[in-house]
């Protein structure tokens, strides 16, 4: 299993950015996708999950209300729609894959890695 995260960029606080993940190599119906993101000097921290292809989502307190994750499970892609970034929004951003089926996830959690792409939010 490949997973590819694009989408990110540089952009002013306030602005929108939707990243992409694109997976290849088998069915991802099953599995959870997730975002995590890591920014300079910080572990890698969980940013959102999805179930199947909506049923359920979970979101960490800092994004919630801002970000709104979602998948297309036919087309094996997921995405982040990123609202009202902040500065404190800017890391490194990876979408990941597990089998595992909980309410809270952390990186060891999951099965499955993609290259991560940069967000900055910088006036």
């Amino acid at each position: 299993v490949q997973l590819q995260a694009s989408g990110g960029g540089s952009v002013q606080p306030g602005a929108s950015l939707r990243l992409s993940c694109t997976v290849s190599g088998r069915t991802f119906s099953s599995y959870v996708m997730a975002w995590f993101r890591q920014a300079p000097g910080n572990e890698r921290e969980f940013v959102a999950a999805i179930i199947r292809d909506g049923a359920i989502t979970y979101y960490a307190d800092a994004v919630k209300g801002r970000f709104t994750i979602s998948r297309v499970s036919a087309a094996n892609t997921g995405f982040l729609q990123m609202s009202s970034l902040k500065p404190e929004d800017t890391a490194v951003y990876y979408c990941a894959a597990t089998a595992l089926y909980k309410t809270n996830y952390f990186p060891n959690d999951m099965n499955y890695w993609g290259k991560g792409t940069q967000v900055t939010v910088s006036s």
